[in-house]
């Protein structure tokens, strides 16, 4: 990330262009896909770019697999309790340069249980759009265990393994703009 690639200054998080989505193992044999339709993430970047941080806060209740029962189910105390728990929150820690690309390190809290987690990460630069405004787009993708974060139901199947898998493969795409 070199400076004149990524400017200083506070970056917001242009959700209609950026997308927090994941994958899971379901019945042992396929995978479920969801998303997140309401989140936020503030990225600060200082003169030198690889120092910058993100903080990022999802709505549990804005989850969207595009089944209504499931994700009742999702929202429910048997996974999330959003009632109790309405945000996830991640707050970096660091960035390392990994080849081209880098390791986005921080601490994601589910359900009150913080651990720290690394995201690879990819900058996928930036422009200044018709509009006068500064972009920058990124791509980052980690895989958690959800039991690790209290997301511990288990319903094991008849024929052996579970209904839903331990590993949660998160993957986002976010589009910052930079504030005058």
């Amino acid at each position: 990330m070199a400076a004149q690639e990524l400017k200083p200054g506070t970056w917001n998080i242009d959700t209609a262009h950026s997308i927090v989505g994941f994958s899971v193992r379901h019945m042992m044999v396929s995978k479920v896909r969801g998303r997140f339709e309401k989140f936020d993430a503030t990225l600060t970047v200082p003169e030198d770019p690889t120092k910058a941080s993100v903080e990022a806060t999802i709505d549990s209740a804005s989850i969207n697999t595009d089944n209504t029962d499931r994700d009742a189910h999702i929202r429910s105390a048997d996974f999330f309790s959003v009632e109790e728990n309405p945000n996830f929150t991640f707050r970096s820690t660091g960035i390392e340069a990994k080849g081209e690309d880098f390791v986005l390190k921080g601490e994601l809290t589910i359900k009150s249980n913080t651990h720290p987690i690394e995201l690879d990460l990819e900058f996928n630069g930036s422009t200044l759009d018709p509009y006068g405004l500064d972009r920058a787009g990124f791509s980052a993708s980690t895989t958690i265990s959800r039991k690790k974060f209290g997301v511990d139901i288990e319903m094991p199947m008849e024929s052996g393994g579970v209904v839903v898998g331990d590993k949660i493969t998160i993957e986002i795409d976010a589009e910052f703009t930079r504030q005058a």
